[in-house]
């Protein structure tokens, strides 16, 4: 089944009196239970389709149809309720509440959807247990190491059950043996029937992916099936 179908999607920004085209024509299909790489050097236009995709911008042209729901040309609010219940979203830095312990971070996206006190705790616990931190559920950030806080943004973007899980450079900030943990954590996420999509620079972190998308000068470049590295399975729990 279809999860995300782009049709000649373009994104054109006025700076001024000059047109600057993020992406020219992009078209792609990504199924459900695909883990997918976008690649591209600076200005390829990786980050405005990663924008696109994840409900954060609309298309200056084209189609995009997200889990049957053509999102192209929905308002700001009808694409804030589609990215908080459908998609969940991995950030390079984190992005967790600093003040709030690591139950509270992973409970936010259900207290925006209004699921009752009782059963967000009970998911967010799950979600926690999940990732393997089920020890840590009552420290916050400046408590727990880099790899700790990027499995907390891990149960977070679980804890909705979404469609697809968004990660932009989810390893940019950690050292590499702490990168390639958080990526068997995605390795075991992949072979529970989760769809991911990644956003990388890296081309070891990539090669994680089953399909690498490449772009270059807003257009794809190269879509390709590859063979996945093999991966140590997780020791924690999934």
């Amino acid at each position: 089944m279809s999860v995300i179908n782009l049709e000649h999607i373009a994104k054109i920004y006025q700076l001024g009196s000059e047109e600057v085209k993020a992406l020219k024509d992009i078209s792609l299909n990504i199924e459900q239970n695909e883990y997918v790489a976008i690649m591209g050097p600076s200005g390829s236009g990786k980050s405005t389709l990663m924008n696109i995709i994840g409900c954060l911008d609309t298309p200056s042209k084209g189609s995009y149809i997200f889990t049957g729901v053509n999102v192209s040309e929905m308002d700001d609010n009808e694409l804030a309720e589609i990215r908080n219940k459908e998609i969940g979203f991995v950030f390079q830095t984190f992005n967790l509440l600093p003040r709030s312990n690591a139950l509270h971070n992973v409970e936010l996206p259900l207290i925006y959807a209004g699921v009752p006190t009782s059963e967000r705790r009970e998911r967010a616990k799950q979600a926690l247990e999940n990732v393997g931190l089920a020890d840590r559920i009552y420290h916050k950030p400046n408590e727990l190491s880099g790899g700790q806080r990027q499995r907390v943004a891990i149960a977070r973007a679980l804890v909705t059950q979404p469609s697809i899980i968004l990660a932009d450079e989810p390893t940019g900030n950690l050292d590499t043996k702490t990168g390639e943990d958080i990526m068997a954590l995605f390795n075991d996420l992949f072979k529970l029937g989760n769809t991911i999509i990644l956003v990388t620079h890296e081309e070891y972190i990539a090669e994680h992916a089953a399909r690498i998308i490449r772009l270059r000068d807003g257009l794809i470049e190269k879509d390709e099936n590859v063979t996945k590295r093999v991966i140590p399975d997780h020791n924690g729990s999934i």
